[in-house]
């Protein structure tokens, strides 16, 4: 199923120059060099094998995430892309262990940097966040605290993980600014996050994500809230950073447009499990399961122009209920009676290329 590229693939390159250095670029950021040389040095910067998270009450158990492997090279650009309720970004925060003490289970092995998250103290685990692996959350007007002024939410971030002084402190806060294409920077140091616009707000999350320079970017669905104009330029912006600062990304979405135009590499999620994986441009040109295959039906893009687009049968799984079967088999136009005889192995036709369905057997 070719791609013909969406309105947001179609700016890709436009919108930013590569003229960094006028930011004060090579004033904030130490070459990634010496960045990487006191940190140590992985083949894989996050390394994640069977990851399992599940919310338990007294009511019911909900299985978000249920045997998640996968792994993100340094410098890579990796999308999580699946309706919501798909696990993503569950998956994400537990990459940190952001989730709610005592209603929680974890299991599985998650290395990030060749440190074992799931051992870490919370010390350990608080050096962790921000200087190692840093996030941007999808509201930042949730994220972001109301009482302090965006230069006392950066300045803070570096002073913690890096002991500097306030004044220094202060002077990298600005050239984040600056970095992020927030005009007046000055001025927006001392704004509250409600005086600010939502892209600009978005654009401030960005900057405390960066203080620190992290080896790893987690971006929960950082445009949705964003109107298009708006959306285009804070990922034209995402990607340019990632590429000045050489950091690894994992991008949560449920938008194609959004994966083509960040992405390196696409994992498909859905029920808790990734269905689907691949590089991005074979993927989107060539799908190959069911519930992929329908997503990119189901969105307008270049053969689909002026064509009625189809829909994916049926509703998500209750994720209270855990099937020991296909969980996309009630949908799927191609299911057969043993879709439900077990959760279909990772297959994997051709180098590079996974997909969980048992109609790829024997490719």
């Amino acid at each position: 199923m070719p791609y013909g590229g969406s309105g947001i693939g179609a700016q890709q390159g436009g919108g930013i120059d590569n003229s960094m250095s006028r930011y004060g670029m090579a004033a904030m950021v130490t070459p990634i060099a010496e960045v990487l040389r006191d940190v140590p040095v992985t083949e894989k910067v996050v390394d994640a094998e069977d990851l399992h998270v599940s919310f338990v009450s007294k009511d019911t158990t909900v299985y978000a995430v249920n045997g998640v492997t996968f792994s993100l090279d340094p410098g890579e650009v990796l999308c999580i892309l699946g309706e919501s309720g798909s696990g993503k970004s569950v998956t994400l925060r537990a990459l940190t262990r952001l989730l709610p003490k005592g209603k929680t289970r974890i299991s599985g092995r998650v290395h990030v940097d060749g440190r074992d998250i799931m051992a870490l103290n919370t010390a350990e685990l608080s050096r962790v966040r921000g200087k190692i692996i840093a996030m941007i959350f999808q509201e930042p007007m949730t994220a972001l605290d109301p009482v302090y002024t965006i230069g006392d939410q950066i300045a803070e971030t570096v002073i913690r993980h890096e002991g500097a002084s306030r004044e220094a402190a202060y002077a990298r806060a600005l050239e984040l600014l600056e970095l992020t294409q927030i005009p007046s920077a000055k001025r927006r140091l001392k704004a509250y996050p409600h005086e600010l616009s939502s892209g600009l707000r978005q654009r401030a999350m960005i900057a405390i994500a960066l203080s620190c320079r992290p080896r790893v970017l987690l971006a929960d669905e950082p445009t949705t809230a964003l109107d298009a104009t708006v959306q285009i330029q804070i990922l034209l912006l995402l990607r340019q950073l990632q590429k000045e600062l050489g950091m690894s990304v994992i991008f949560v979405t449920h938008d194609l447009g959004v994966a083509g135009e960040i992405a390196d590499r696409i994992a498909v999620m859905y029920a808790g499990r990734f269905v689907e994986s691949g590089p991005v441009g074979a993927v989107m040109r060539d799908p190959l399961h069911p519930y992929t295959q329908g997503l990119m039906a189901s969105t307008v893009h270049g053969q689909l122009k002026g064509k009625r687009l189809r829909t994916i049968e049926g509703s998500p799984p209750n994720m209270e209920k855990l099937v020991d079967a296909c969980s996309f088999a009630p949908r799927c136009p191609y299911a057969e009676a043993r879709c439900l005889e077990g959760v279909p192995p990772e297959i994997w036709p051709v180098p590079a290329r996974m997909a969980r369905c048992i109609l790829l057997e024997g490719q």
